[in-house]
């Protein structure tokens, strides 16, 4: 029985989505909570694999459960639950504890076909950053990077929009052995919200490493006036990593939704998502 977790996470605490030995991380945290309630391990997959720091509203991931794991969680305290696929997002909650750094806010039986990685075409993610305009609030400390001086927004949307489309961006990513680099940017903008604060909202079929603390970097540098606008897409065809910009905090960044095509197409989704891509179409990566 395969189940479809959607999780939300404040990562500064975490060391980052995979699971590592001796680090806590929202993987391991996650699965020890999930073991409990279905008595043997289980382990997760996720659409995305977030950094150190990272946050998310939107992560989305999947669990296989084998018929011994399943019949525990259809009975709980000698009774027969109504919904045990559903009913599992209250169990984690409150294994979970109160107040706790990670949650997951809903859970049912997946489609056929559904693989929260490779079924997944596309990922979204949000950044915030404040400058003397937007001001420093504590309140947002853990999910906000602040930087000094006031940055010209237009010139970053400006620039955030020369890097849509399928490129390599070997030059805005950590480099990560026999993967490739190759993405497609699908949106890429810039604006202030309410209260003056930089939101930036990027969207692409997956990201790679630091990919999108990278490309934040890059516009921050543009509406510093550090860089001109049509540097970005320059250094972008360069594909080597430069000092010409900072990869900013991690402490930004969020990862607010997953796309997935209709059911009767996840399957053919996943098949294709398996196969490598060249220039002119892996996995969810890190951002």
């Amino acid at each position: 029985m395969r189940i479809r977790l959607d999780i939300a996470y404040d990562g500064t605490h975490f060391r980052g989505w995979a699971k590592q030995p001796g680090l806590r991380t929202v993987q391991g945290t996650l699965e020890d909570a999930l073991t409990r309630i279905v008595g043997s391990d289980a382990q997760l997959v996720v659409a995305g694999r977030t950094d150190a720091g990272v946050h998310a509203s939107g992560q989305v991931a999947h669990v296989d459960l084998d018929e011994s794991q399943y019949a525990r969680l259809q009975s709980r305290h000698g009774r027969a639950a109504d919904d045990p696929a559903g009913s599992l997002a209250h169990r984690m909650r409150g294994a979970l504890g109160a107040y706790p750094d990670v949650t997951v806010t809903r859970t049912a039986i997946a489609p056929d076909g559904f693989d929260a990685r490779f079924s997944a075409v596309w990922r979204r993610y949000r950044y915030r950053l404040a400058d003397a305009t937007g001001g420093y609030d504590p309140m947002r400390r853990h999910d906000t990077t602040a930087v000094k001086g006031t940055l010209d927004e237009q010139r970053m949307d400006a620039a955030a929009q020369t890097l849509i489309g399928l490129h390599d961006f070997a030059a805005y990513c950590k480099p990560r052995e026999e993967a490739t680099t190759i993405r497609t940017l699908l949106d890429y903008r810039w604006t202030r919200d309410d209260h003056g604060v930089l939101i930036a909202e990027v969207k692409a079929d997956a990201f790679c490493h630091s990919m999108v603390r990278a490309l934040v970097g890059a516009c921050a540098a543009v509406g510093e006036g550090r860089l001109e606008v049509a540097d970005v897409a320059r250094l972008r065809d360069e594909l080597t990593r430069t000092s010409a910009f900072k990869v900013l905090a991690a402490r930004g960044l969020s990862l607010t939704e997953v796309g997935y095509p209709a059911d009767e197409l996840l399957a053919s989704r996943a098949e294709q998502t398996r196969g490598r891509r060249s220039l002119p179409s892996d996995d969810g990566g890190h951002a």
